[in-house]
């Protein structure tokens, strides 16, 4: 974001995963910085990812302010059992797609609205 309101968290895995992949091609491809958390290497980053998303889901996404780990601001609850993927809660989301993953980064300001891979405009 170029005036440094915000800062993007991924808490991700040190072991492959496809949705953590496709969230750092488009990261990398937007030229988005970010910072990453494991879950596989903090009990507690663990432990809020489950807490958040009732599961090891990863990438989980965050909108957090300069220096902090956690999101900004109160984030939508899931429903009881309900699966976190591909779910908008506000400053957070949890294994987005591309085009999704794109328009949030797009809404929180962290590409603007031309960027170079999707074709999504």
């Amino acid at each position: 974001m170029s005036d440094n309101t915000y800062e993007l968290i991924m808490y991700a895995r040190t072991t492959p995963c496809p949705f953590v992949t496709l969230a750092k091609r488009v990261l990398e491809a937007e030229g988005v910085p970010y910072r990453e958390l494991y879950i596989d290497q903090d009990q507690e980053v663990q432990n809020r990812v489950v807490t958040w998303t009732g599961f090891l889901s990863v990438p989980t996404l965050v909108v957090a302010l300069p220096g902090e780990d956690l999101p900004y601001t109160d984030f939508a609850p899931l429903e009881k059992d309900a699966s976190p993927r591909g779910v908008d809660r506000g400053p957070m989301l949890t294994e987005p797609g591309e085009d999704l993953l794109i328009s949030w980064l797009r809404r929180y300001g962290f590409i603007g609205e031309k960027h170079t891979i999707g074709g999504v405009a």
